[in-house]
């Protein structure tokens, strides 16, 4: 059997709609259940159409080898994180993320939550897979597991969010499964919720369950706008992932919430190391050392910060994206645990989100440019020959540096396109580079 789409991400997601159906979801259950060789396996899954029966497959496939599993029903993806480092053992959740309806897909992880990538079994579970296993003739048994109350007390602890005051933010779930635990986190703390397509819905009826399209945003800030908050949030399809608005209704970029959230757990963890991947602003790793903190670099990617972290014992790790890791939270990403982190943030320094944002953001940033290109090698390198004249380095796709500028360009590994991300003293300078390199690709 071939899967060649499923395995294209670092962590199996089915990118390719009906990609993913129950036979290979089947033969994925039993070829990790033989990678891990040891159970039970914590398996989730969020709230789309195909969710259930490739859950049920999944399990299937685990249970073939004779390997026990823990259903832990519709919950977010950091939920599963949860399970998987606080009971110790591997997780899988069925989840297409932040993809369009009919996609879906699977998340991987060792015990501790430990991630699965390239390097760290997925090609050889890949391979198992595409093989296929026959059962073991020992069937293993599944048991529901409740994991709810158990990550609450998680998360407020790492935050200690219980401390937090009577900030009132408005929060859109998009129809996936955040809903399934904010509600219980605010029934812990003394800020006010008022919650928007929280109601987990597959065939997402309000609008697609991506924040880092603007698009998505336009019913959160009319409800901001309408009834004033101190902080909006916005979650993807599985909740891993948060966007944040201020009362001014600005969106935060994924750096300066990271710069934001570093210098909180700076104060607590002084000198401490914090992980950043290359795309984020050079205010990132200014922001640290400014705390006292050190600056560490790495490429795009949950699997590759999560190894780092481990390395080199980072308390903290955040994404342009809107991922963000924490030491105590078993390196994993947590939407929730980041929205927590910063209401406490705003609580101890009293001022709106507006004015504490304004010293994280000293340059101008074009965001994530994709640009379709029919040879992503041959780009690339036409765009390192006509910038010859800047620093080059290729950790992640090629990175261009000057003294007061640098952009980015990192081929997509699901789609024939490259991402161009740029940072400059202002406006017109990101413009002219984002220009620039628009034009070499079209030509």
């Amino acid at each position: 059997m071939d899967l060649p789409q499923i395995f294209k991400a670092y962590d199996i997601r089915g990118l390719v709609p009906d990609e993913l159906d129950e036979e290979a979801a089947r033969r994925i259950g039993a070829a990790f259940a033989r990678f891990v060789d040891s159970g039970p396996i914590a398996v989730g899954r969020d709230c789309r159409e195909s969710s259930p029966s490739l859950a049920a497959a999944l399990i299937d496939g685990i249970t073939s080898q004779g390997v026990d599993v823990d259903d832990l029903g519709m919950i977010t993806t950091d939920m599963v994180y949860f399970a998987a480092g606080a009971l110790d053992r591997p997780g899988a959740m069925i989840t297409a993320s932040h993809n369009p309806r009919g996609y879906n897909g699977i998340k991987l992880s060792l015990a501790g939550a430990a991630p699965v990538g390239a390097e760290s079994g997925l090609v050889e579970i890949q391979e198992t897979a595409a093989a296929g296993l026959p059962p073991v003739g020992t069937t293993g048994i599944v048991r529901q597991r409740d994991v709810l109350a158990g990550y609450i007390d998680h998360v407020l602890a790492v935050s200690d969010g219980e401390s937090v005051g009577p900030l009132r933010v408005i929060a859109d779930g998009g129809n996936g499964v955040a809903g399934v635990a904010l509600p219980s986190v605010f029934d812990r703390i003394p800020a006010v919720l008022r919650g928007m397509y929280l109601d987990p819905d597959g065939t997402f009826p309000n609008h697609h369950p991506d924040p880092l399209r603007p698009e998505n945003l336009i019913d959160l800030e009319a409800e901001m706008r309408e009834r004033g908050a101190d902080l909006g949030v916005a979650f993807d399809g599985d909740a891993d992932r948060a966007f944040f608005i201020d009362e001014e209704l600005r969106p935060l970029p994924g750096s300066t919430v990271t710069a934001i959230v570093a210098r909180w757990f700076l104060a607590r963890h002084p000198g401490a190391m914090v992980v950043h991947n290359l795309i984020c602003s050079r205010a990132v790793p200014e922001s640290i050392i400014a705390a006292g903190g050190v600056p560490v670099r790495t490429r795009v990617g949950h699997s590759y910060i999560k190894a780092v972290m481990k390395d080199s014992g980072a308390v903290f790790g955040g994404e342009h994206s809107g991922h963000y890791y924490f030491k105590d939270n078993y390196r994993a990403d947590s939407g929730i645990l980041a929205m927590l982190v910063l209401l406490r943030v705003m609580t101890d320094d009293g001022r709106p989100l507006s004015e504490i944002r304004r010293e994280f953001e000293p340059y101008a940033q074009s965001g994530e440019i994709n640009i379709t290109v029919s040879d992503q090698v041959r780009s690339t390198e036409a765009v390192a020959q006509r910038f010859a004249d800047g620093e080059s380095d290729l950790l992640d796709g090629l990175t261009i540096s000057w003294e007061d500028r640098w952009f980015n360009l990192r081929p997509s590994n699901t789609e024939p396109v490259l991402r161009l991300n740029v940072e400059g003293p202002d406006a017109e300078s990101v413009a002219d580079i984002v220009s620039a390199v628009r034009t070499i690709l079209e030509d």
